[in-house]
């Protein structure tokens, strides 16, 4: 039988020559110093099994040439023949699936290419990388490159805000401009795109006989760094590159940010929080993860699209927020919709938040991210009054007084919230700029 260093030989060459079938063939047929016969039938084989896919990772190679009955029957016949006869250590060169061949992202094609490219020493690139977590498991503040804040949801868990540090912040915002945000997304996808918004999100849901709202859970923690590996492979970045980049956009929070919590929140839901932040994660804070998550969500949003539109419903998507809409036509089959939407959510690895599941009719009101779509587009009146009293009593007892969830620059805050209110409603936006105009800001 071969050797695992047979196997490896074998899988790299492969790997080096995908995904044309010829190319395949020649490039193996130098390791092994010979054409045989069954080369071409095994590259079939692995173009059938692997060609639909993200590129796989050499050692999933390897357990696909450990198992084919035909490398096996050839290993069996000739395997005194067997042997390597030359070893290629070329790097190995951009090979994107057919999808994202037209995908304008830089070529890097070895690692020491990517440390150039982002400017670092190959040892500051495994440093921000962390592929073994060496920084999950000390946890020191030197060592661990993000700053880290627990908040609790209205639902009672906890979620972790991890904001990258300025030079980690910066490597990432180069990945983002340069990489993420040339390729594309989901036409459905409205949270976190130039040109789109929460209104671009509500507009296709105005005016209908029911829409159905879907919310995930944890969304960003529950796409994991192989996933993310995978979308840079799928891009066409050999797979050392292809880890690294994935690592410098991931983050395993460290084992003792926990303990320091204990007194303040329930046992139970800080060790879910534990469990759910310990593997590497898309970080809820840092600037790639959003179109990271965007992208990670393509194909649930080809199956989702899809759906909706056999059911004579539409759909679009605003981060975790879904919504679907329709007519009478929708409205008949609405519930037994929402379980096949559920269903093809679990299997792309989502977790749907059922208690904030809503079929609304149009005897309800309709709200989708803080609007209402029943007859127009319009702000939900409660949200209106809230931000209007935040304000007030920003104007009567000071900004400090009205900062509750401590945020870091709450002007900033209220000056987005108030910009948000104003694209929708310009009337109800200006009475509240005159309001924030009217606040004694702290060092002014």
């Amino acid at each position: 039988m071969p050797s695992p260093t047979f196997y490896s030989a074998l899988a790299q060459s492969i790997l080096a020559g995908e995904p044309a079938l010829d190319l395949i063939v020649e490039r193996t047929g130098r390791t092994l110093g010979r054409h045989w016969r069954w080369l071409r039938p095994l590259a079939r084989r692995y173009l059938a099994t692997f060609a639909s896919q993200t590129r796989p990772r050499r050692k999933e190679l390897i357990a696909f040439l450990q198992r084919d009955p035909g490398l096996l029957q050839a290993s069996r016949k000739y395997g005194h023949s067997l042997r390597i006869a030359e070893w290629l250590h070329e790097p190995h060169p951009m090979r994107p699936v057919s999808a994202a061949a037209n995908w304008e992202v830089p070529l890097i094609a070895s690692a020491g290419a990517l440390a150039d490219w982002l400017n670092l020493t190959p040892g500051e690139l495994d440093w921000f990388a962390d592929l073994k977590n060496l920084a999950a498991r000390r946890g020191t503040q030197a060592v661990t490159h993000y700053h880290y804040k627990v908040l609790s949801k209205t639902s009672g868990s906890l979620r972790l805000i991890e904001a990258p540090k300025e030079r980690l912040k910066a490597i990432q915002r180069k990945i983002l401009n340069e990489i993420l945000e040339r390729i594309p997304t989901h036409p459905a996808v409205h949270g976190f795109r130039k040109g789109r918004s929460i209104q671009t999100f509500a507009s296709p849901h105005v005016h209908r006989s029911v829409v159905l709202k879907m919310d995930l859970r944890d969304f960003f923690p529950s796409i994991r760094g192989p996933r993310i590996q995978a979308l840079f492979r799928t891009a066409g970045y050999p797979e050392p590159v292809a880890d690294l980049l994935g690592g410098i956009c991931t983050n395993a929070a460290p084992h003792n940010l926990w303990s320091k919590l204990e007194r303040g929140f329930d046992p139970s839901l800080l060790q879910s929080a534990r469990d759910l932040y310990a593997s590497p994660h898309l970080p809820q804070g840092a600037p790639t993860s959003p179109a990271l998550a965007n992208l990670c969500a393509y194909r649930v949003d080809c199956r989702l699209s899809g759906l909706a539109e056999s059911a004579g419903a539409v759909y679009s998507r605003y981060a975790d927020d879904l919504a679907f809409s329709g007519d009478e036509q929708f409205e008949r089959c609405v519930e037994r919709f929402s379980l096949h939407a559920a269903a093809i959510l679990m299997e792309e690895r989502f977790t749907v938040h059922h208690r904030k599941t809503r079929i609304m009719r149009q005897g309800v009101r309709q709200y989708l991210a803080g609007l209402v779509v029943n007859s127009h587009i319009n702000i939900v009146r409660t949200d209106f009054d809230c931000l209007k009293a935040i304000l007030t009593n920003c104007v009567r007892h000071g900004a400090a007084s009205q900062n509750r969830e401590d945020h870091r620059d709450f002007r900033a805050h209220l000056a987005g919230r108030i910009s948000n209110l104003e694209h929708v409603n310009p009337s109800k936006g200006e009475r509240l700029r005159q309001l924030f105009n009217a606040i004694q800001w702290s060092g002014e």
